[in-house]
């Protein structure tokens, strides 16, 4: 698995456990813990967004190795 695929997985694993974190808080009227579920939130995008800059950084360096071997 790539880098890339590895963050994008987690990033959507922590999103999904933030959301739940957060409705907990939510029902139980805990502001920490709807806190943390946000925050949560926030990271998984963070690293599925990474996972996806990865991408486009590989993308970049490919074009490039192919415009080097087509001089």
């Amino acid at each position: 698995m790539s880098d890339a695929n590895k963050d994008r997985i987690e990033g959507t694993v922590d999103e999904g456990k933030g959301r739940v974190k957060s409705a907990a808080g939510e029902l139980t009227g805990n502001e920490q813990t709807q806190a943390e579920g946000k925050l949560d939130q926030i990271k998984g995008a963070a690293k599925q967004a990474m996972g996806d800059a990865k991408d486009k950084l590989d993308e970049f360096k490919d074009k490039l190795d192919d415009d080097r071997k087509e001089r």
